[in-house]
Parts: structure tokens; C-alpha cells; sequence
């Protein structure tokens, strides 16, 4: 499960805007103080887990000994309704959740921000000059050797299917993937399949015969597939995968031929940001070279690189720009969510 650092901070904000009236949470939130004389404090809200994002913090304040970081952690659509209930909530908004972020830029809740470092990333890694990707990560197939023992590993998500029809014994209750009626990187993840592929309804209708499990995030699919209650998890996010096949020997990334989507971990200033001039060094230091070598070697997680993803044919990055926004209208929401439930929900 996902692991927990700090002391708990508990906020109640105002419905999100595709939900039903709930009070919202952040997860966790940990304090990193500054390492000499503090003369600044810089606040990340972030939907990304702090064994990920606690190396960045560290590495930077090496760079930046008299700045204190406060790190808040909160699920993609708690985040998105925390910066529009109040844009100085942080002074940095970090989330995978790419057409989430994509809307509250729209909606007028990021701050410009140009300098020679988020210039440098490629087009469809930068918008409006207020929103920057600085990860590449593959929404991944991930399986249990186990699990799969005697059959062949799927080639794509036709293949995939098959196998759920073929032998619904062996995958009944032991497939997990995103409930995306709550994750916003699931929701996200889901409608960019459905728009590449036909075989995305096809795949969803056959999981939905053998009773799959839903989670809110790509950690807890992984904990369960590495407990054996999961024979595989569908569209794991690639930080996650990453860092968890590192620790096993049972798991195992199965890349399937017609297309694999690589999401981006992007972030802005606010408009209403207390420390917008720290906020933008830190901006720039995650799209940095510095960056780089803690991502890669420590994380396990690349940076943007147009040539590395080149190298891979199926690789399909998930470009920003205003096409994110289709799905966040409410009726095309509501008319996905439907078909969706009525695949995958028996």
C-alpha cells in the first residue's frame, strides 16, 4: 500500500466539479527544512507519492540550502478542486493528470512562466507557457509470471481480451485496473485508449466478465499483484512500475504492440502563489539536466526526451493542449462513464 511519511493535514474544500457533494482530503503532508539559515519556504501540492517525489526535494535543496519545501500529497481530482476553491493553496501544483492540469490553466488558475529552461522542452510538452511536462512515463501492463504460468503473454489489447475469454477461471476477481470514476489519471488514461482504439471497449467488455477489481491508484494495484491477489493491472502508471518491479521477482511489464500511452507529470505556478520566484526555480530545476540524473538513476523515471521516445514505435505521448479538455465536459463525461459501467460492471 502506499506508504505514508508526516503528519496527516486534513482540508475540507467544495465539491468536485464532476462529483457528488463529499468533503475532500489531502493524504499526507511533510516538511523538509532547510539545511542552513531558512530565508524561504516553498509549498508543492502533488498527486505523485513522496518515495517518488522525496529525492527531487532533497537533491534540489542541495542547490538551495536556505528554502524549506512543504510537500502535500492529495489525489488528482482533490487537487484540481483545492486550487480552484483556493488559488494560494500552493505555490506549485505537480499532478499526472494531464487534462486536469490542462483545465485549471484554462480556467485562469496558472501563472506565466518563461525562462531559457521550460523553453527548451518540446511542444507538446509545454502549453500556454504556464503548464510544463518534466516526466515521461508509459501507462503499462503489468503481470504476475505466476499468474501467467503455461499461457502466452498477450501481443495487444485484442490478444488481451482473448485471454480473459479463454480462461475466465484462471482471471476471475484477479485483474485490477483504474475506477475511473474516481482517479483523475485513470479517467484521463481510459478516454486517450477509447480515442486511439476500438479494441479499448473490447478489452473493457471482456474484464468485465471475470469481475475485475478498481482502484484509485497505480500503488495500490501493485501491492495487491505483488501479494498474489492480482494476476495483472492494466495501465499502471510508469513511475510506479518502475519502482515496484525493481523490488520483485514475480512482476513483469508486458508491452502490447499497438500502442502504449506515455503520460507526463506536469506543473504550475498558481496565479495566487505566495513564492511564485522560488516556485519557478523549482520549475526549472524539474525540467533541468540536474533533474535528469535523479530521476533516471535514483527514480527510475525519464525525463522529457523526444529521441528516447522515438526509439519505440508504439510509444504514443499524450500531447498537451486544448484536446484535453473534450472529456471534462459534462456530457461527454457522463455519456463515457455510462459506457464504461455498462462494459466493465456486472
Amino acid at each position: 500500500m502506499r506508504r505514508m511519511w508526516g503528519r496527516a493535514a486534513l482540508v475540507c474544500l467544495s465539491v468536485y466539479a464532476f462529483a457528488a457533494q463529499a468533503s475532500l482530503t489531502f493524504e499526507s503532508e511533510h516538511y523538509f527544512k532547510a539545511r542552513g539559515e531558512a530565508l524561504g519556504e516553498v509549498h508543492v501540492l502533488s498527486t505523485t507519492d513522496l518515495s517518488l517525489f522525496q529525492p527531487l526535494i532533497e537533491s534540489w535543496q542541495e542547490l538551495q540550502p536556505n528554502v524549506s519545501v512543504r510537500y502535500t500529497i492529495a489525489s488528482s481530482r482533490n487537487v484540481y478542486e483545492a486550487v480552484k476553491t483556493d488559488p494560494a493553496v500552493a505555490d506549485l501544483v505537480v499532478s499526472s493528470a494531464m487534462d486536469l492540469q490542462i483545465k485549471l490553466v484554462n480556467d485562469g488558475f496558472g501563472r506565466r512562466h518563461r525562462t531559457p529552461a521550460v523553453l527548451q522542452l518540446p511542444s507538446w510538452a509545454r502549453w500556454r507557457e504556464q503548464l510544463y511536462g518534466f516526466t515521461q512515463e508509459p501507462a503499462s501492463l503489468i503481470v504476475s509470471k505466476r499468474a501467467f504460468e503455461g499461457l502466452e503473454m498477450p501481443d495487444d489489447r485484442a490478444d488481451l481480451a482473448r485471454l480473459f475469454r479463454e480462461h475466465p477461471e484462471r482471471f476471475e476477481g484477479q485483474i485490477g485496473t483504474y475506477d475511473v470514476r474516481e482517479s483523475g489519471v485513470g479517467y484521463l488514461i481510459a478516454t486517450q485508449d477509447a480515442r486511439r482504439s476500438d479494441a479499448f471497449w473490447e478489452l473493457i467488455a471482456a474484464m468485465g466478465e471475470v469481475s475485475p477489481r478498481l482502484y484509485c491508484c497505480s500503488a495500490d494495484m501493485l501491492a495487491d499483484l505483488e501479494s498474489g491477489q492480482l494476476a495483472l493491472a492494466y495501465n499502471v502508471v510508469g513511475g510506479y512500475a518502475d519502482a515496484a518491479l525493481a523490488a520483485s521477482s514475480d512482476g513483469a511489464i508486458v508491452p502490447l504492440s499497438d500502442f502504449t500511452h506515455v503520460l507526463q507529470r506536469t506543473a504550475f505556478i498558481p496565479t495566487a502563489a505566495k513564492d511564485p520566484v522560488l516556485a519557478g526555480e523549482l520549475l526549472d530545476y524539474l525540467v533541468g539536466p540536474q533533474a535528469r540524473d535523479v530521476l533516471t538513476d535514483r527514480i527510475g523515471v525519464p525525463q522529457i526526451d523526444t529521441s528516447a521516445l522515438a526509439e519505440t514505435l508504439r510509444y504514443r505521448p499524450i500531447q498537451l493542449g486544448p484536446g484535453l479538455l473534450v472529456y471534462l465536459d459534462r456530457l461527454k463525461r457522463q455519456h463515457f462513464l455510462d459506457s464504461w459501467e455498462g462494459a466493465l460492471i456486472r
